[in-house]
């Protein structure tokens, strides 16, 4: 089987971000992983890029932790991928298949709600999955679900905790949703190396169009420690939920 990293965070790009893009490639390598995708906030999330540069010039910047950690992985073996996450606020979506060159051309992405969104995303090829579903934080007033538009759910996420995964487990259940899983990690040493998530696969992946297809195609298992393994159940939360 061959494993990715689905969720990952750059200082570059992401303000939550501590770890330079570069430093990545040589840490997952030695973990095992053959590949990663570099998914920094996007400029309504967590984004530590200036909005008083030209749209071009903000995606150029933006750009930047994912072609670092492309150039760094260079000869190891180790391939490197684009994705971004993407925020309405209280929930966040994590986009592959689209590029730099797409989004320089697309500016509009920043006017969409979750179903213009989903229609843009689809109209590239590309594919949209829910971050970590059912995340309760002091900064998130209500949770926010999107069944109806997204591809898959990351229901195994390891900043959630068992109990929020396990919610997200139980929705996915009921409502035949595939299911990702992912680290999101923002530093390196943030999670211990044997927490960390990801997606296997039965062939490697050589562009982002592979992981598009197979997950549209519900292909891929979670890959989650066992120590990290929950059951759906009943779902428990004291925050408010929203279905879109």
């Amino acid at each position: 089987m061959y494993k990715y990293e689905t969720h990952m965070h750059t200082s570059e790009a992401s303000k939550c971000g501590s770890t330079p893009a570069h430093l990545y490639p040589e840490y997952y390598k030695k973990l095992g992983y053959d590949g990663i995708f570099i998914t920094d906030h996007f400029f309504n999330g967590n984004t530590c890029i200036s909005r008083h540069h030209t749209w071009e010039e903000r995606i150029c910047l933006f750009c930047h932790g994912y072609e670092n950690a492309r150039k760094a992985a260079e000869g190891s073996g180790l391939k490197v991928f684009f994705g971004l996450e993407y925020s309405f606020g209280d929930d966040e979506f994590l986009l592959y298949g689209i590029d730099k060159e797409w989004l320089i051309g697309h500016p509009e992405i920043m006017d969409c709600n979750r179903e213009n969104l989903y229609s843009l995303i689809h109209g590239a090829g590309g594919l949209m999955v829910q971050a970590h579903p059912y995340r309760e934080r002091g900064y998130i007033s209500a949770i926010h679900l999107s069944p109806n538009y997204c591809d898959a759910w990351e229901a195994y996420n390891a900043h959630n905790n068992d109990i929020q995964n396990a919610n997200a487990l139980s929705f996915c259940e009921q409502n035949d949703i595939f299911i990702t899983a992912g680290s999101d990690l923002h530093k390196i040493g943030a999670l211990s190396e044997n927490s960390l998530f990801g997606m296997c696969f039965d062939k490697p992946l050589q562009c982002e169009a592979d992981y598009v297809n197979a997950i549209l195609n519900r292909r891929g298992t979670p890959a989650v420690p066992a120590n990290r393994i929950v059951k759906p159940g009943e779902i428990i939360t004291s925050t408010p939920v929203i279905i879109h």
